[in-house]
């Protein structure tokens, strides 16, 4: 089951933000996260806060999900009030946002652009699983504004797709791959999870081989991580799986940035490669450096100028509080500078570009350069930048560093 929301401050009923989030408001990016909670089945490694049909009781529903997530949008504007802000991004996703029919994420996008505008060339992504996708369904995405998808892959070998409890076939993502781009994609994404049990070198070499077989400009590729309350970690506290290994893990990493490199596709964050800057995710950019974002639905997660805050987690709850003109939201903090300078830190060392050198303590960089944790070439010229060995040991670099 999804895992529970953080305590924090009350939120006031209207969602009104303390004035330190309005300064400045518009002078940072701004984007829009939009959750969608559904599922058809829950995959035993997932603890996102997703809703299969028999989960998710009475008080929502998919046919509904769009009007609710429209009005939360039309709240986020009187939120925030007249400030010009253009969306820069808008990405969309679960769950599975592709339960929703086209025209209802469609309608979502559209009441974004009606009540703040649409930067122009916003980058508008959804996720999909390959399954819950055809041909025309990739075809009215390109044509209600969509401009990048990304699948969730996982692997191409079918055993380790099993123990995730994956309910695609190896063989269908190339073929939603092939559809997507004829409707018009320019950028494709393809997740993978490295880890796994049961998974070998071998395997992940042929899953990465067989995503770059599909030609995409972008490619993530995530440690598994078994959380806890999941089928699968009561599967590995029983002893019927293998935890997943840190030195097989270390190996997979090598493994993918050797290969995905050798692909043309480079790395620009700990876990993503791209093909060239345009293909990077901005969305997941604006994350990294700071920027402001809106989280629509249950559980969603927002920031606006140092005030964090997030959702009700069931969909019926959020649905009933935006019925009532109330906010969805659960509970918030706001970041102190300090608090701040850390978030910063942490998220942007992630960065192939590193951070700016200044904002950490200079012995621990010192000490990290020795280490060959630190590239000391970006160091000369003011950015702590993680060698390849420091992105292996980027949490631990992190914390000494801060």
């Amino acid at each position: 089951m999804p895992s529970t929301l953080p305590d924090g401050d009350p939120v006031p009923a209207d969602g009104a933000l303390p004035r330190s989030a309005l300064h400045g408001l518009g002078t940072r990016p701004f984007a829009f996260y939009v959750h969608v909670p559904f599922c058809v089945t829950r995959c035993g490694y997932c603890d996102f806060n997703t809703y299969t049909a028999t989960e998710l009781g009475p008080g929502a529903s998919r046919d509904s999900y769009a009007d609710t997530a429209i009005a939360e949008i039309r709240m986020a504007r009187k939120v925030l009030g007249d400030a010009d802000l253009p969306v820069q991004t808008v990405f969309v996703g679960g769950g599975t946002p592709t339960l929703l029919a086209p025209d209802d994420l469609g309608r979502v996008l559209a009441a974004i652009d009606a009540e703040f505008g649409l930067a122009p060339g916003a980058e508008v992504t959804t996720e999909a699983n390959p399954e819950s996708v055809d041909e025309a369904y990739v075809a009215k995405l390109r044509e209600v504004g969509f401009t990048r998808v990304s699948y969730g892959m996982q692997s191409a070998r079918e055993h380790v797709l099993a123990v995730l409890e994956r309910t695609h076939t190896p063989g269908r993502v190339p073929q939603v791959v092939e559809w997507t781009r004829k409707a018009g994609f320019e950028h494709i994404n393809l997740d993978l999870i490295y880890g796994t049990p049961g998974e070998t070198d071998d395997d992940w070499r042929a899953s990465l081989e067989a995503a770059l077989e599909c030609e995409p400009d972008h490619v993530s590729a995530y440690a598994l991580i078994v959380e806890e309350g999941t089928r699968l970690a009561a599967q590995v506290r029983r002893g019927e799986l293998a935890a997943p290994d840190d030195d097989a893990m270390a190996d997979r990493y090598l493994i993918a940035d050797e290969l995905l490199s050798a692909h043309g596709l480079h790395w620009y964050e700990i876990s993503n490669w791209a093909s060239t800057p345009e293909a990077a995710c901005r969305h997941n950019l604006l994350y990294w450096t700071g920027a402001d974002w809106w989280g629509v639905g249950p559980g969603a997660h927002s920031h606006v100028g140092g005030t964090r805050w997030w959702n009700v987690k069931h969909p019926a709850a959020y649905a009933a509080r935006l019925a009532e003109g109330t906010t969805p939201a659960y509970a918030r903090e706001v970041l102190d500078a300090d608090d701040r300078r850390i978030e910063r830190i942490m998220l942007e060392l992630r960065l192939a570009d590193g951070c700016p050198a200044g904002l950490l303590d200079d012995a621990a960089v010192r000490r990290a350069i020795a280490e060959g944790l630190i590239d000391p070439g970006p160091h000369a010229r003011g950015r702590a930048v993680l060698t390849r060995r420091g992105r292996l040991l980027a949490d631990a670099v992190t914390r000494d560093l801060t």
